[in-house]
């Protein structure tokens, strides 16, 4: 029986057209499947679903997902990780392994920090945590690089990371109560149960990592629920030093909420990739 299916050029590419045009006429796809992003039941019999094929060092695994939680793509994975993670996706989804060909998402260009040591590129720290507005908890990631952040070719040594997001869309926080426009094209990458990466519109109209895991983040149930549910996470940013490391999710806020105080924190709500 043909398949409600999504298969992108750069998985057709990976796989090849034969293998392409028999998953499409119902071959090696199953009917019920265990989606790759929610981790709840699809249909590729009764809904849109995507392919998406998770690549490692030498070994690469075909899963499926509601084309409403993430598109067909690519996703690259450590070969520790990928191996893992074979027996689960093979045993609840059907997904076989395909021919090794890793491609990976395209890196975002290195934030450069103004005064580095040796010329190193600053590191954006992510912290993930449930935050209340209005007393429903919205999932959120605060970034906060390692140091401080210029634009290129200044060399005045001025912080300039909150002035380059709000280029992007990024708005001032004034209160964490106030709920944060929606950017156009930038989206939040969950597969796997983890977070990749948070991507960016390219100017070919296509999209790219602004940030990207070195290794996928694992995430809480709550958090990848509650994103699910809204169908967003919200993106906080402040300069380095404002924020760090926080222990608790009252203490993450109450450092968000003297951030936003000083006029330290910019926001922006991101839809999960796909939608």
């Amino acid at each position: 029986m043909p398949r409600m299916l999504d298969v992108s050029d750069e998985v057709r590419a990976e796989i090849g057209d034969d293998e392409a045009d028999r998953l499409l006429a119902g071959a090696h796809a199953p009917d019920i499947y265990d989606c790759t992003s929610c981790r709840t039941n699809g249909d590729s019999t009764q809904e849109a679903t995507s392919t998406v094929l998770f690549v490692g060092d030498e070994t690469a695994v075909l899963a499926f997902a509601h084309a409403r939680c993430i598109p067909s793509q690519v996703v690259p994975v450590s070969e520790e990780q990928l191996l893992g993670a074979v027996r689960s996706i093979s045993q609840t989804q059907g997904g076989a392994p395909a021919a090794p060909g890793p491609a990976p998402i395209p890196a975002a260009e290195p934030v450069a920090p103004v005064a580095p040591p040796a010329g190193q590129p600053a590191v954006l720290g992510i912290t993930c945590g449930l935050v209340l507005r209005n007393g429903t908890g919205y999932a959120a990631l605060v970034v906060e690089p390692t140091g401080p952040v210029g634009r290129p070719g200044d060399l005045s040594g001025a912080d300039q990371f909150l002035s380059l997001l709000g280029d992007h869309g990024f708005q001032h926080v004034t209160s964490l109560d106030a709920p944060p426009a929606t950017l156009p094209g930038w989206s939040i990458l969950l597969a796997m149960g983890q977070l990749h990466a948070i991507l960016h519109p390219t100017a070919t109209g296509g999209s790219s990592a602004w940030w990207q895991a070195h290794q996928p983040l694992q995430v809480t149930d709550s958090w990848r629920s509650t994103a699910g549910r809204h169908n967003e996470v919200v993106v906080y940013a402040a300069p380095t030093g404002t924020i760090g490391r926080q222990p608790r999710e009252d203490l993450l806020r109450q450092a968000l909420e003297r951030a936003a105080g000083h006029g330290l924190l910019v926001a922006a709500a991101l839809p999960l990739a796909g939608t």
